[in-house]
Parts: structure tokens; C-alpha cells; sequence
């Protein structure tokens, strides 16, 4: 059963989680399907947004064990440890493609949104929530460390003291706490207002030049690990790589008429061919 629907309207796409059953867990389809489906998007270029969803009253209940074929993965031997990390960083780096996309993605969250789920939304560029949705690093509360990606990127997003609460304790954030901490950009009443305020963001971001959005979303990133100096730096080059007096003109004669402006998608990445 396919873990998520993927649908595209213009340059917004939108993936929803359906499986409300297991609230969203992140069985193996999940994980077999969806860094191809964001690389798919991000191939093409015609993709401006990204909005994930979730179907059910609950965003994601994390990772499922079942996922596993063979059992929970064993550290016993220095053969089974060698071994391990690259198993981490294959689940890793599905998540990690929602970082490194060159559009910006929107998670519109309703309920639990815990383990896998966290490192998830951890990984998009807004949080639109609910008000009844609530965050936990769930690891802890089972007894491992948390190693898909909230650790490293939740000390980014809100204050580190915060994060250390959560990884220690497994206490449970609330929509209304993670607004505050700055972790949620929007908090909404319910699920429905939740995805249409995603939504109309969404489309605001659309109808920006894609080029001015990716190079946004790249420069932020890029200035997050690095020195302002080295940011400075890297985007002095990267301004001119992208910079484009067509999409300016046209941006800029859209404002004075008060009409919206049609900017071209951004090129395919070329693909070797066998």
C-alpha cells in the first residue's frame, strides 16, 4: 500500500501521507518511495513548492519498526557496527532531500508529528500547524537517541535549551510552545484551516521568480553552517550566477500595473543518458 499521494496544480505540488491507520508511521514504503518522488520533483524544475500533508489525525507517528525486514538492526560484532552507519545514512539522506530541493517545502501538521516525523519536519523550510498537533522526539522514550536528522537541525530552529528538554526528557512540545520557541510559523484552529493557510503561502511562493526562491533557499542554508563572511562571499557568487534582469523587469512592471507576473520555471537538471 503506497504510504503517500503525490499530485502536482501548476507549480505547487502536494504530498499526502495516507495512511491514517498507523497514523502516517513510516513503514517501508515511505521509505522506499519518497526520496525518489522528491528527486523526481526536483529533477524537473517545473516543481515551485512543496506542501506534505497527511491524511488522519495524525501528521506521523514515526518511524515503524516492521520497516526493518530482518529484525531491529544488531551492533554485536564489529562486522554488525561497521555496517550500521551506512544504514542510518541511507535513512537519512531521505529526508535530507527536502533540505537540499531547490524549492521550498511547507508541512501542514495536525496532531502527533513524532519521531521520523520531527526529523521530517525538521527538514522543510515552514511549519504551518494546527492547534492541536504536538512535537516529541520519541527516541528517547524508547530508548535510543534520535539519528535522522533533529538533533542536528532543531538547535538551528529554536533555542538549544529547549532541545536539550526535549532529547532528555521526551517531554511533549505543543503547537502553541513551538509557535512561540519559533519552530512553527503558523498555528491555525484546525486541520482544514492548517492546509489552506499552507496552501496560500504556497501559492504566494509560486508566483515569485523560481530563480529568486532558489537562490534564497540555497543562500539561507548555505549561511546557517558557515561565517557570515564566507556567506557574504558565497552569495556575491551565487547572485551572479542567477541574477536575471528579465524576471527583475518583469517582477518590478507587475508591482506598478497591480497584475501578477509569469516567470519561467527553472531547467530540467541534465541527466546522463546510458
Amino acid at each position: 500500500m503506497a504510504a503517500f499521494d503525490l499530485t502536482q496544480s501548476g507549480g505547487i505540488a502536494h504530498l499526502q501521507f495516507c495512511q491514517p491507520k498507523t497514523s502516517n508511521a513510516m513503514g517501508i514504503d515511505f521509505w522506499a518511495d519518497f526520496l525518489p518522488a522528491i528527486t523526481a520533483l526536483n529533477e524537473k524544475g517545473s516543481t515551485r513548492v512543496l506542501v506534505i500533508s497527511a491524511q488522519g489525525k495524525n501528521f506521523c507517528s514515526g518511524m515503524d519498526l516492521a520497516a526493518f525486514a530482518g529484525g531491529i538492526p544488531e551492533t554485536k560484532t564489529p562486522l554488525q557496527r561497521e555496517a550500521f552507519p551506512f544504514l542510518v545514512g541511507d535513512l537519512q539522506k531521505v529526508l535530507s532531500a527536502l533540505e537540499t530541493a531547490r524549492f521550498p517545502v511547507i508541512a501542514a501538521i495536525q496532531g502527533a508529528c513524532i519521531g521520523g516525523g520531527l526529523d521530517l519536519v525538521s527538514a522543510c523550510d515552514l511549519r504551518f500547524a494546527s492547534e492541536n498537533a504536538y512535537f516529541r522526539i520519541e527516541e528517547t522514550n524508547i530508548g535510543m537517541m534520535a539519528d535522522l536528522g533533529s538533533l542536528q537541525r532543531l538547535p538551528k530552529l529554536m533555542p538549544e535549551g529547549l532541545v536539550r528538554e526535549l532529547a532528555y526528557l521526551g517531554n511533549t512540545l505543543s503547537a502553541e510552545r513551538a509557535y512561540a520557541a519559533g519552530f512553527v510559523n503558523v498555528v491555525e484552529t484546525d486541520f482544514d484551516a492548517t492546509l489552506s493557510a499552507a496552501m496560500q503561502a504556497a501559492e504566494r511562493i509560486a508566483g515569485q521568480a523560481p530563480m529568486a526562491i532558489t537562490g534564497s533557499k540555497s543562500a539561507i542554508t548555505y549561511a546557517r553552517d558557515h561565517s557570515i563572511e564566507d556567506s557574504l562571499r558565497w552569495a556575491s557568487t551565487m547572485q551572479a550566477m542567477i541574477w536575471n534582469p528579465d524576471d527583475i523587469g518583469k517582477a518590478v512592471m507587475a508591482r506598478v500595473k497591480k497584475e501578477t507576473a509569469e516567470f519561467e520555471d527553472l531547467k530540467p537538471i541534465p541527466q546522463l543518458k546510458p
